[in-house]
């Protein structure tokens, strides 16, 4: 069963990496025959089926060591189901309708780590109990962690169905996962790293445990200097500390170290091309969002839009070389959105509204204002950005040049849509650069505007969470949290909305701990 698992694992892996159709089928296939072998094993009466009446006999181990082990494979196999939906569509929607099944993984996990509770107090002993025990920890956690991540809204309706989700639970267990000696220890471990270095970057708050991820990666690094995804993750723990340069080295290493999965080299040109963006060489940046369109299926319309983004913001002498139409780019954008499960991406929906200014049908074309600095905040880039007092400066200096360009201009009906976005822009990098009056000018610019936006609304419940940031760096936490809840609450239908609720819960999670927490 172990063998089944680790080769649906790998297989599913290639598949979310490549998008390509029959990666997935091939991924189907062997969670299916994965399942199966499980199945096999499996005590005829399962654990949750009849827990209450096994409580009831107290005899939780009269499941042979064979049977405890299926169980764990079998829940593991339905929360890769999970993790996979959980890649695919951020809105949850996929999750909430395969409720079942993977309601079904998350009630194994909790009865093995009764079991797992039994065995160590009644200290029976077991061929592989540490390899039971990673697997409680690292589905436990993993579940745990997931779930705490989620909108309140949608946590309400999990709750409701028998899930719940404690973060501190999730962490504390893929950390003893991490350290025992089961083959689960490194995915623990790789947990943790992926949502210490992308994770709270992308859903959270920015605020990122580098020091945590550094000690993880230590062993690890040392062990596999040469390991693609060793060197990954050390790359980007390099960016977030804002080692622009070093990062740089290493994703080209990553990519020099290994040909097998190509998919992997596209991780690293996605990481590149935000680095260029960060240092504004939008030369280096078109590169690699150009390789990203040619070689990659994750996302065509997210890919395409930001390679035309990035033109944007070079002078039209410089795009020539290129043999670019940056018109006919965004022209594109909106054919190459795709849906899964029936549902849009919800960055692909954000490329495409913003490509409809380029529209054929219109008389002629209003440029976007600063694009790619906008995809840039969109990404959650400017918490990294914010290591750097030097690129602060110059970003901010590039969104002062295009605040004073629009002033020059004639009113249209993006005119005040463009200035609130340039004063959003404008607020993060003086928030960045420790000028927060300035800031707070900026956003509440764009407050006071509210009702005269046409298109942009996502503007304000996200300035509003920037404000929130403001007032809890400058030690009103009460204040912070009741602005954030006015954005939580008081808006809806805009774009990014789910992305912000994201951010929105952790940073609740985190200012309404007590201080003794």
């Amino acid at each position: 069963m172990y063998h089944a698992l680790g080769y649906s694992t790998i297989v599913v892996l290639q598949a979310v990496m490549t998008f390509e159709q029959q990666d997935i089928q091939n991924g189907i296939s062997a969670m299916k025959d994965a399942l199966q072998t499980c199945q096999r094993y499996r005590k005829k009466c399962t654990v949750v089926e009849s827990f209450s009446s096994l409580l009831s006999r107290g005899s939780l181990e009269q499941l042979t060591e064979e049977e405890m082990h299926a169980e764990i494979c079998y829940a593991e196999c339905l929360l890769q189901k999970a993790a996979l939906t959980f890649v695919q569509d951020e809105n949850m929607i996929n999750f909430i309708k395969g409720g079942l099944k993977i309601r079904t993984s998350y009630q194994i996990y909790k009865e093995c780590l009764s079991i797992l509770q039994v065995i160590e107090k009644r200290k029976l002993e077991q061929q592989f109990f540490s390899e039971f025990e990673g697997g409680v920890k690292l589905g436990i956690g993993a579940f745990n962690l997931m779930l705490s991540l989620l909108p309140a809204r949608i946590i309400r309706l999990l709750e409701f169905i028998g899930f719940s989700g404690n973060r501190e639970l999730g962490l504390m267990q893929l950390r003893e996962g991490a350290s025992g000696r089961s083959i689960r220890a490194p995915l623990c471990c790789l947990t943790i790293l992926a949502f210490h270095t992308y994770i709270s970057l992308i859903l959270g708050t920015g605020e990122v445990n580098i020091m945590e991820a550094e000690n993880l990666l230590a062993p690890f690094l040392q062990q596999f200097p040469n390991g693609s995804l060793m060197l990954f993750y050390h790359a980007r723990i390099e960016l977030l500390k804002g080692n622009v340069q070093e990062a740089q080295e290493i994703f080209q290493k990553c990519i020099s170290v290994q040909e097998e999965w190509k998919q992997f080299h596209h991780l690293c040109y996605w990481e590149l091309m935000w680095i260029y963006v960060f240092q504004q060489n939008w030369i280096q940046a078109y590169h690699y969002s150009d390789l990203l369109c040619k070689e990659s299926k994750w996302s065509k319309a997210t890919y395409v839009f930001l390679k035309a983004s990035i033109l944007s913001m070079l002078p039209e002498e410089d795009v020539v070389p290129t043999k670019e139409n940056v018109v006919a780019l965004f022209r594109k954008v909106e054919c190459l959105k795709q849906r899964i499960a029936g549902k849009s991406i919800p960055t692909e929906k954000f490329a495409v509204r913003k490509a409809r200014r380029y529209s054929a049908v219109l008389p002629a074309p209003v440029r976007l204002v600063l694009p790619a600095l906008e995809m840039m905040y969109i990404w959650n880039g400017f918490p990294i950005v914010s290591k750097r007092k030097d690129l602060s400066e110059s970003l901010l200096v590039t969104v002062e040049k295009a605040e004073a360009a629009l002033q020059k201009e004639n009113l249209n009906e993006y005119s005040t849509d463009d200035e609130c976005l340039v004063k959003l822009l404008k607020g993060c990098c003086l928030k960045n650069l420790q000028r927060p009056l300035q800031a707070e000018l900026c956003f509440n610019h764009i407050i006071q505007s509210e009702k005269l936006l046409k298109y942009d609304h996502y503007l304000v419940p996200f300035t509003l969470f920037e404000l929130a940031f403001l007032y809890k760096n400058q030690g009103d936490i009460d204040k912070a949290i009741k602005v954030l809840e006015t954005a939580r609450n008081n808006y809806k239908d805009y774009s990014m909305e789910s992305r912000l609720h994201f951010r929105i819960q952790a940073a609740l999670h985190l200012w309404k701990k007590s201080p003794a927490d």
